[in-house]
């Protein structure tokens, strides 16, 4: 009797909470509406809050592009009489200082331009004065790529500046930030090893795991029987991370290669030129 009487009030007060609930809900919201304008509520009774439009009510996340030099203006070659011209020889080295910055984003057919930074002395007393104008042309390049490969700027020595006019010049990059330059081709890190590297370092990570939990379930009387099995799935995940770092190593791209403007390069002669 006792238990269908609770049963039965129990009902009933669930029954009256929704509407009590409800008509106390209704009583508060009258009362703000009778003391506050809600329209206004926001602004006027917490003034310090800053009014978000809805177009500004998400962060936009701005894209970052790399940033670089613009290039320089293609010279205008003057025609030379070789005959009377004054000889620079061939493999002659000028030492120079980057007018923009040298990197993988230029593209192919851009002009790049140099300013020597000491004078080149030949024969006859004639000399190429430090401030010399060398331009380049970027014959090839690309971004750090997928299998590891870093960027690539190839640039062309295409002329030479003497007494306010530019010669025909054919020659390359030799050095570039101190570093010697192989084929012209100043390059990015390589990361494919470093790939590779870290793929069998998550391996050995995972072996390690196993071989903790397998030395936890050791020190329990029960589970001591079942603390090898930890240590045989971590070793093969290990050889499994070592068989295929090899080709998990491909995903891995190479560093971008970006050399400030006023950067030291060595730039080579690959044939005579000849200026006035």
């Amino acid at each position: 009797m006792i238990k269908k009487a609770f049963i039965t009030g129990l009902i009933l007060f669930t029954g009256i909470l929704p509407a009590f609930s409800l008509e106390l809900d209704m009583s508060v919201d009258d009362e703000i509406k009778r003391k506050y304008d809600s329209s206004k509520l926001e602004y006027d009774v917490l003034p310090n809050l800053p009014k978000v439009s809805p177009s500004n009510s998400q962060t936009s996340v701005p894209k970052t592009t790399p940033v670089y030099s613009t290039t320089t203006k293609p010279p205008t070659i003057t025609k030379i009489d070789r005959s009377d011209a004054i000889r620079i020889p061939n493999r002659t080295k000028f030492q120079v200082k980057s007018n923009q910055t040298v990197s993988n984003w230029l593209k192919e057919g851009s002009t790049v331009s140099f300013k020597t930074t000491a004078p080149v002395f030949k024969k006859g007393g004639v000399s190429i004065p430090a401030g010399t104008t060398i331009y380049g042309t970027v014959t090839d390049s690309h971004l750090p790529q997928k299998t590891g490969n870093g960027g690539l700027v190839v640039i062309k020595v295409t002329g030479l500046s003497y007494n306010g006019k530019t010669y025909a010049a054919t020659g390359k990059v030799t050095k570039a930030n101190a570093k010697k330059i192989f084929f012209n081709n100043i390059k990015g890190k390589r990361q494919y090893l470093a790939g590779v590297g870290k793929q069998i370092d998550k391996g050995e990570a995972f072996y390690k795991k196993t071989k903790n939990t397998a030395n936890k379930m050791s020190d329990n009387p029960i589970l001591v029987i079942l603390s090898p099995i930890p240590v045989i799935v971590g070793y093969a995940g290990y050889a499994v991370c070592t068989v295929l770092s090899p080709i998990t190593g491909l995903n891995n791209k190479g560093g971008n290669i970006s050399i400030p403007a006023g950067s030291s390069f060595e730039l080579k002669l690959q044939n005579e030129a000849f200026v006035y």
